[in-house]
């Protein structure tokens, strides 16, 4: 079966070649594979945490029993005020978080695999890449592929200047003005700010100078073909990115 063919563009946005997307970009959409996959990277992530052990339990206490016409909770041996006890001002948690709790899901490699094509064909689909709320010039071909030579551009202006020259621009933009406070407790505990996620750029290398030159670029990850993972390919678990690849990067991807 034939596959896709897409644009090969240059640093100055023209189409220089056509290439064919590899087998995977194929793939069937499974949304509920992808979702799993993603739940269960990101669950696995999670710190374990919970209550520091004998929490609101460092009294000296004892109860005065029945017959006093007092609640027959535990009591500070030198005084009559309530500790310990969970329905006590200062008492322990009732039913406390255990930092021995295992949050790990697993999937099975077959799944990852399928959920991880499944990610990657979706990014070729425009309607797709539009419900996610991207952004980007009409006539492009999905994913966007550069030639090579985008590996090597090292400042942030040189690798914003071959996004702009294709159209991809208003899409870095939207997720910079996407930042905002956190609501809830999060904002206090050092993940104050939400913004968006922007474009995906996958080159062949993990030594590529566009490492450093599109790092301060909003919502913008730069990875190598082997790092590709569902969570990166579906943010939140929504098919669906833009993405920019290189042309060794594509051919990479086809080796799967």
């Amino acid at each position: 079966m034939t596959g896709k063919n897409v644009n090969v563009y240059s640093l100055s946005g023209e189409v220089v070649k056509e290439a064919e997307l590899p087998s995977a970009f194929r793939t069937s959409y499974r949304p509920d594979v992808i979702r799993k996959a993603v739940v269960a990277e990101e669950s696995n992530k999670r710190q374990p945490y919970g209550a520091m052990f004998e929490a609101g339990m460092r009294h000296a206490v004892s109860t005065w029993g029945k017959g006093r016409g007092a609640a027959r909770v535990q009591r500070l041996s030198q005084g009559s005020k309530g500790a310990e006890s969970p329905n006590n001002v200062g008492g322990r948690r009732a039913f406390p978080p255990k930092p021995e709790k295992s949050w790990e899901l697993k999937v099975n490699r077959k799944e990852r695999t399928l959920a991880r094509w499944s990610a990657l064909a979706a990014m070729s689909n425009d309607a797709m890449v539009k419900g996610r709320g991207h952004q980007f010039k009409e006539g492009l071909t999905l994913p966007i592929v550069f030639e090579d030579s985008v590996e090597g551009l090292e400042s942030t202006a040189a690798v914003m200047k071959a996004l702009e020259s294709v159209g991809v621009q208003d899409d870095i933009a939207r997720a910079k003005d996407s930042k905002k406070v956190r609501p809830g407790k999060g904002k206090m505990r050092g993940r104050r700010y939400k913004s968006s996620r922007s474009l995906l750029i996958v080159v062949s290398n993990k030594d590529a100078p566009i490492f450093k030159g599109a790092k301060n670029l909003a919502g913008v990850e730069v990875v190598a073909p082997e790092q590709l993972n569902p969570g990166t390919l579906a943010p939140g678990g929504d098919a669906g990115r833009l993405a920019v690849f290189s042309e060794a990067a594509l051919k990479k991807v086809g080796e799967w």
